[in-house]
């Protein structure tokens, strides 16, 4: 199943959307019946784990990692899928090899999760930040070169919720300037824009395979790299520094410290879980879209109303249905919307608390321009609750959100 911009989706949202914030949780007195999210096994997880320990090797990149590593590179398209540990990790690894120097400054959304910046912070760097668009509340590419300067390195992306920026301006506007492109594409593994997969497009990119995303591992991340010159390197950092990666393949006959570098692999037992994931990637991504397109079809008349507004994929883009946002309108108090809510069994939250307007993202960044859109839109965006096992509590999700809203 596809979600693309025809008919029903490609008008569904003259109002703007909004993902789910990683940082200002509304937390319910009432336990919800249906949470916002419960983790999902295809079944072959814990037989996958069995055969790593039956294999002795638990430390990293052993046979599942290296399944998973081409199964990244073989869907995704990129030159090198390195499993982290996280998301975070594979951001800092990025930051390392765009060579972040301090004072350098790199451009990104303010509504984003903080690992967008902080690891880029970590080498020294001010995180800039730019309003988001309305309508997909991803960065807004026309105003990235007002946010440019000669101090700019780096734009890192944000794919929200899965649906992929516009990416062929920020390629364009970043070779203008001689500037490194990073996809944050925590949410959107199996998403494309244009008919290639997001993770794909800029130099580098970064994903995650957390227990909240369509396909995880419970922590989990990767670093897809595109640009060959960064290939060496890049698994150079992820050994600690070290050259070992050249040893265990037989081009040396013993590594040394030869670069910076951290512990960036995932164990084995990470990635023989991930594995079973990533073999079912193709169905659970379809029965996540199928829950998307009920949640979509389901308040469409809200819309209409003026009493809510629905997320919006553009034309020419994919979404892998990581998540469904609503946008509350602007008199509904959402934190007592949540609560009733939960008082009707059902678990929704909001999403990320802007940058630029936290105490750290005041200290260490700077915010370009006016962020009207992040702060309107941050502060009516709700995630409802979408896992695979939901699909007999859909008419019960539906009813509490109409009734709330009418």
């Amino acid at each position: 199943m596809k979600l693309h911009s025809d008919g029903e989706q490609r008008h569904a949202t003259s109002t703007p959307m909004l993902h789910p914030p990683r940082a200002e949780r509304v937390r319910p007195t009432t336990v919800p019946s249906v949470p916002f999210n419960r983790p999902f096994m295809v079944g072959t997880e814990l037989d996958y784990i069995r055969q790593a320990h039956a294999r002795l090797q638990l430390a990293g990149d052993g046979e599942f990692t290296g399944r998973c590593s081409r199964w990244l590179e073989q869907r995704i398209g990129c030159r090198k899928a390195l499993l982290t540990h996280s998301c975070t990790a594979a951001l800092e690894m990025a930051a390392i090899l765009a060579d972040i120097q301090l004072g350098d400054e790199v451009v990104m959304p303010s509504f984003t999760f903080v690992s967008s910046a902080n690891a880029f912070v970590l080498r020294g760097a001010v995180p800039v930040f730019i309003d988001i668009r309305p309508d997909t509340l991803n960065l807004d590419e026309n105003l990235l070169e007002a946010a440019i300067t000669a101090r700019t390195r780096a734009i890192v992306v944000v794919h929200y919720a899965g649906v992929p920026c516009e990416m062929e301006t920020v390629m364009a506007i970043a070779a203008r300037h001689g500037l490194l492109v990073i996809e944050d594409a925590a949410q959107a593994l199996l998403s494309t824009y244009r008919g290639r997969p997001a993770g794909s497009i800029g130099h580098l990119a970064a994903l995650s395979f957390h227990e909240t995303k369509n396909v995880m591992s419970g922590e989990g991340g990767a670093l897809l790299i595109n640009d060959e010159r960064f290939v060496q390197r890049a698994q150079h950092i992820r050994e600690k520094g070290t050259n070992r990666t050249d040893f265990v393949a037989g081009r040396i006959d013993r590594y040394t410290w030869i670069d910076i570098g951290s512990s960036y692999l995932p164990g084995e037992l990470i990635a023989a879980f991930l594995w079973g994931q990533l073999e079912a990637a193709d169905s659970i991504t379809d029965r996540r879209l199928a829950i998307w397109l009920h949640y979509h079809l389901s308040f469409a008349e809200l819309e209409r109303q003026g009493r809510v507004g629905r997320p919006l994929v553009p034309e020419g883009c994919l979404s892998n249905g990581h998540l469904y946002p609503l946008l509350l309108p602007a008199h509904v108090d959402r934190r007592d919307w949540i609560e009733q809510l939960a008082l009707h069994g059902v678990g929704a939250v909001s999403h990320y608390v802007p940058l630029h307007s936290s105490p750290a993202g005041r200290r260490l960044g700077r915010a370009v321009g006016a962020m009207h859109h992040t702060e309107r839109l941050a502060e009516r965006l709700v995630r409802l609750p979408l896992w695979l096992g939901i699909e007999p509590e859909l008419p019960r999700v539906v009813d509490a959100v109409c009734e709330l809203l009418s």
